[in-house]
């Protein structure tokens, strides 16, 4: 009996996919981006995006202050960095999964920015910065979450709920199910 717990146990342990410790949000993202790309929407499906207010999550010791991003129709394009709004622009390139943001000031653009789009559904937003960022020191990954979601938590809580959209996926389930019957049907027959 103690036998068969013990391997039942291994089987369980073997199919529970936790979530590596990494040092830095963009080295989660390289890991679970392509995981969940399959599960997300493109740029064209703008119900996703359009009129959400989008937390921004950032994983440096400095980062203090609420910043939400809002796309909203006709590419108007809102920051409130702590409650002080800020206007801005966004567009997305025809044909493809791209998107340029624009800062203004006095209606003069002082920052535009291209951003590839890495990973969106309703929860989460994530955008990767065109060019080797690496290169120039600077962050690759622009992590958005829904504000109702995330707000409150710390950044490795937030790519924990990133991961569950690949832990939790149906087909993933299914995949276990069929594995473990296929387990299961071996050891029956190899007991015979």
């Amino acid at each position: 009996m103690a036998v068969e717990n013990q391997f039942l146990d291994k089987l369980v342990r073997s199919f529970n996919v936790e979530l590596p410790v990494h040092e830095t949000m963009d080295q989660y993202l390289d890991q679970i981006i392509p995981l969940v790309r399959p599960w997300g929407e493109d740029l064209r499906e703008e119900n996703f995006y359009l009129d959400t207010r989008w937390l921004e999550i950032r994983d440096t010791d400095d980062f203090h202050e609420s910043i939400l991003h809002i796309f909203r129709a006709e590419e108007e394009y809102l920051i409130s960095v702590d409650g002080n709004i800020y206007k801005g622009a966004w567009r997305r390139l025809p044909k493809s999964n791209t998107l340029i943001i624009e800062q203004m000031d006095e209606g003069q653009a002082i920052k535009s920015e291209l951003f590839d789009l890495a990973f969106m559904n309703a929860d989460f937003f994530i955008l990767k910065k065109h060019g080797n960022q690496r290169r120039i020191g600077r962050k690759k990954y622009f992590v958005m979450g829904r504000e109702s979601l995330v707000r409150g938590l710390e950044w490795r809580d937030v790519m924990e709920l990133l991961f569950n959209r690949y832990r939790n996926n149906s087909q993933f389930i299914v995949w276990v199910v069929v594995a473990l019957v296929l387990i299961a049907l071996f050891v029956v027959y190899s007991l015979l």
